[in-house]
């Protein structure tokens, strides 16, 4: 390994850990300190916290690969996120930082939906708890995956004999330095190393596609068109009604990922999410910009030069190496790494707040301390972390295929919900109930069935799809079948 990209790497593992230390020394010693940084984030780390634990290793790994070997045309999925990050900036931030607060302070997502929905409290505490911490565990291996395939790819043979795979190796690293962090830091410590993260990433994604296309071969310059593939640079070459329709949905998970709009509930004050938004937005259409021409670029460099791609995902990991000063290329790899842990991090955390809150304190120690919270938080972290890496462990693993299946659970159970918890006074706890359970069941069934590969005789459908449309129905219907809320819920 350059000694260039080792200490490049080296200071970006210290500066995490610095981070943490930090946090550490600044948060509360209280569960709302630990889960929530007191309600004290200022706007841009709000924005950027959300944009780099949204994002994940499938910006630089999975979109990228999507874009190399089908062309423009998977392009949809990014427009469905813009469409819908967009509008949960609009909709749900400052409705949710303002309620979850007047509601009881609530620290949790199901703290919040039991708080609405007092009639139903125990049932939606739990129910929500067991989807967050299910789909989550699979959410996070899919950014251990991540983890393990830039250590396999960049540094295969490199990494010292300890009887373990590189690419296990790899995830084993990855995982441990968000331990550390994450544990003693809290969410401060999150949202920080977001931010910081945030910022590594975009840089990255705007500095190598520039330098792809301008650094090929001044007397004969990258040509995107030269690409041997009929429609490589088309929005709807090859594309069918229910294949665009599954990409751009996409959108439609961002109601509902805990990882995510728990941002909002940090933010200092609802006066701020608009200017928090407009950072954020900018920050997202940027780096989803500079994945898409990754992808693109990478494919018409690899065609003209002859560069054989066994694994598309990996084409960000093989251009770094081969087109960048070592010290740079240790830059790169930091990003992927930062895109990577920071959905990490933010996934074990609110995994980590629902089995404290919502299990340990709702079930066993009503009366917990403070203190006690805290520690049991750390201790939930590192177990969602072991059973990440145990479905992480399977090399073969596709960062966008995992990813896709979890954003979909997530979506459909807690989209639909959400959206009218926030705004539609006639809903209730047992329409609540029925949307949370039909939406991740019709997920669960759609996957399971195959459906979302093959479906009618077509393409397959995305499952957030029918799970989005079936949550919301079970909603509307049976809160409209039951008794409107009795309590001062309804405020909301």
């Amino acid at each position: 390994m350059n000694p260039y990209t080792l200490a490049a790497l080296a200071a970006y593992f210290a500066l995490m850990i610095a981070i943490g230390i930090y946090a550490w020394m600044r948060t509360r010693a209280d569960a709302a300190g630990y889960l929530l940084a007191g309600r004290n984030l200022g706007p841009a780390v709000t924005a950027l916290s959300a944009g780099a634990s949204d994002m994940s290793g499938w910006l630089l790994l999975g979109l990228p690969g999507a874009l190399f070997a089908s062309g423009l045309v998977e392009a949809w999925i990014a427009i469905g996120l813009t469409v819908g990050a967009a509008l949960n900036w609009i909709i749900v931030a400052p409705r949710l930082r303002e309620q979850t607060e007047r509601l009881g302070n609530a620290l949790t997502i199901p703290q919040f939906l039991a708080n609405r929905f007092p009639d139903s409290r125990t049932t939606l505490r739990v129910v929500s708890a067991v989807v967050i911490v299910g789909f989550f565990t699979v959410y996070t291996a899919s950014g251990m995956v991540g983890g393990g395939k830039l250590f396999a790819t960049a540094f295969a043979g490199l990494l010292p004999d300890t009887g373990l795979s590189d690419y296990m190796l790899g995830i084993l690293i990855t995982a441990g330095i968000v331990l550390i962090y994450t544990m003693i830091g809290g969410f401060l410590a999150v949202s920080l190393t977001d931010f910081v993260q945030g910022m590594i990433m975009m840089t990255a994604l705007v500095i190598m596609p520039l330098v792809i296309l301008s650094g090929h071969d001044a007397a004969a310059p990258l040509n995107l068109s030269s690409v041997p593939q009929k429609g490589f640079l088309s929005l709807t070459e090859g594309a069918t009604f229910v294949g665009v329709i599954s990409a751009a949905t996409w959108g439609l998970g961002y109601f509902g990922q805990p990882h995510i709009i728990v941002r909002f509930m940090a933010i200092d004050r609802v006066e701020n999410v608009p200017r928090a938004g407009i950072i954020g937005m900018s920050w997202m259409v940027i780096s989803l910009l500079g994945a898409v021409a990754v992808g693109l670029s990478g494919r018409a460099y690899a065609e003209a030069n002859g560069l054989v791609v066994e694994d598309p995902e990996t084409i960000f990991i093989l251009l770094s190496d081969l087109l960048f000063h070592p010290a740079v290329t240790g830059f790169l790899y930091a990003a992927l790494l930062a895109a990577i842990m920071s959905t990490i991090s933010a996934q074990l955390l609110v995994s980590s707040s629902s089995l404290t809150e919502d299990f340990y304190r709702l079930f066993l120690r009503r009366d917990a301390s403070e203190r006690e919270a805290v520690n049991i938080g750390r201790i939930s972290v590192a177990l969602v972390a072991a059973a990440a890496l145990v479905i992480a462990a399977d090399p073969e693993s596709e960062v966008l295929g995992l990813v896709a299946n979890a954003w979909a659970g997530f979506g459909a159970a807690f989209g639909p919900l959400i959206l009218l918890a926030l705004t539609w006074d006639r809903m209730t706890g047992a329409g609540a109930v029925a949307g949370l359970v039909t939406g991740a069941g019709v997920v669960a069934a759609w996957i399971a069935l195959g459906w979302n590969a093959a479906f009618l005789g077509g393409p397959g459908l995305y499952e957030i799809v029918p799970g989005f449309v079936a949550g919301m129905a079970a909603i509307v219907v049976v809160s409209l079948l039951t008794a409107p809320q009795k309590s001062a819920a309804a405020q909301a």
